[in-house]
């Protein structure tokens, strides 16, 4: 079993907590029950759970009443995925100004982590 976290900001602030609390009742269920999923399976389907390519990233993937919705987040470890950012999917591939802040928040994670 895996364990998932938040990142939060130095100030404190959770990017995925403000992402998931704008989303409807629906999608945010939606989105927890995912969640489950990629904590409690040792493989996830793919459709759920992805590595981007040529990156340390990996995205949960949730489809919720049409829409498209990713969290993108990095491995600590074998067990402990970090989740840092949320995001509605427009386009087929994730937009490269979300996987860049994605990168510099695991960087940023890394070294308050010490």
């Amino acid at each position: 079993m895996r364990r998932i976290e938040f990142y939060r900001h130095q100030s404190g602030s959770c990017p995925v907590e403000e992402f998931i609390d704008s989303l409807d009742g629906k999608q945010a269920q939606k989105v927890a029950w995912v969640l489950d999923l990629v904590r409690t399976l040792d493989r996830p389907p793919s459709r759920f759970f992805k590595k981007l390519v040529g990156t340390e990233l990996w995205e949960v993937r949730v489809e919720a009443g049409g829409n498209a919705f990713r969290l993108l987040g990095f491995f600590d470890g074998d067990r402990l995925i970090v989740l840092v950012s949320g995001l509605a999917k427009k386009t087929q591939k994730t937009p490269k100004q979300e996987i860049e802040k994605a990168q510099r928040r695991m960087i940023d994670y890394f070294l308050r982590k010490g």
